[in-house]
């Protein structure tokens, strides 16, 4: 999402509850702080009701979910803005801890129907996340992840898992703040085994989080865990295979990410 330094209007903000007065930009973001209150522009509208839906529901003791708050009127989107509640904390190298949090969060989503608009992507993302699970098939750059695509594709297994709305983006999206529970912002949803969400966390956090292989081993107990983290990092090769903006740095901790998950499969 482009960022956006234009506050949201007057209206916008009395109709969630925010007053004009305590306006603070969150940098990088686009979004905008009113207290506990944080309103962010739509991009695109399904996805934001269908989360505004789900993350309603959602209710798992031990987590801080950031809860979407309804207008006035009952709405979830006002003037091309939504609203959700303020999570404080920041993301840390804590990452069995957000591995637990990925494994907790997916209990409490594994009711929730397949969103509709994951079906309409058409996003890098959304390619990659097909490529991973084999369900589509493209050459890739062998300069920035297709050779190693190509060497790990030919490891994969069934997975006999169900498949459910998953989290893919947590490293980034739980938040530690002191002794509070984590927090969850910012739900990137996808439709995939429950353990797969925990699986990218151990992927990114080996490629560029510092994480060793020892954090792979000590959750090989979680259900077919060495195919669900091939398919987490085919994944992200994928998706930094077909990124324009990628970077050699970003390729080079794939790699290294890739050969520890080559050790466990």
């Amino acid at each position: 999402m482009r960022a956006t330094l234009e506050s949201p209007p007057e209206h916008v903000c009395s109709a969630f509850g925010g007053r004009d007065g305590d306006a603070e930009p969150m940098p990088g973001t686009g979004a905008w702080r009113y207290a506990d209150l944080v309103l962010k522009p739509v991009v695109d509208k399904s996805r934001t009701l269908w989360t505004a839906r789900a993350l309603e529901a959602v209710d798992e003791p031990g987590l801080r979910v950031a809860k979407p708050v309804r207008s006035s009127d009952g709405r979830w989107v006002v003037g091309g803005w939504s609203a959700n509640r303020f999570v404080s904390g920041t993301a840390e190298h804590r990452y069995d801890e957000v591995v637990h949090t990925a494994v907790k969060l997916h209990r409490a989503t594994a009711g929730l129907p397949r969103p509709d608009f994951l079906g309409r992507r058409t996003d890098i993302e959304a390619l990659a996340d097909k490529l991973a699970w084999g369900e589509a098939d493209m050459s890739l750059d062998e300069n920035k992840g297709g050779r190693w695509f190509e060497v790990l594709a030919g490891s994969r297994r069934p997975v006999n898992l169900p498949d459910q709305v998953v989290h893919g983006e947590l490293l980034a999206g739980v938040l530690f703040d002191a002794d509070e529970a984590p927090g969850i912002v910012d739900f990137v949803p996808y439709y995939r085994p429950g353990e797969w969400g925990a699986a990218i966390v151990a992927v990114d956090a080996l490629a560029w989080g510092g994480a060793t292989i020892d954090l792979l081993e000590r959750w090989a107990h979680l259900p077919q865990w060495p195919q669900l983290l091939l398919r987490a990092v085919l994944f992200r090769l994928a998706a930094n295979a077909l990124d324009p903006r990628s970077t050699r740095a970003a390729h080079d901790g794939l790699r290294a990410a890739a050969r520890d998950v080559s050790a466990v499969l």
